[in-house]
């Protein structure tokens, strides 16, 4: 997905693995975006309570395209979408 079609940056979101997976956890979130480069092992346990609590994921971003659709200065290996 092109970064331009891509923007959060007035969003309400968390950014990171770990901060994405807290708001899973907190039954705080409407989705999920995952950049296609992170780390598998790193993002597999998102992918899976995300999975679990029917959260819809998408793929199909870079880190860089997501760092660059939230306004960070460095890459996002996933960005949890707020309700």
């Amino acid at each position: 997905m092109a970064a331009e079609a891509l923007n959060f940056k007035k969003v309400s979101k968390v950014i990171g693995i770990k901060q994405s997976m807290k708001a899973v956890e907190k039954d705080q979130v409407v989705s999920v975006y995952i950049a296609e480069d992170a780390d598998s092992r790193m993002i597999l346990p998102l992918q899976q309570v995300c999975l679990a609590r029917k959260i819809p994921v998408v793929s199909g971003s870079t880190m860089e395209e997501l760092g660059v659709a939230c306004g960070i200065d460095v890459g996002a290996a996933a960005i949890a979408i707020l309700k």
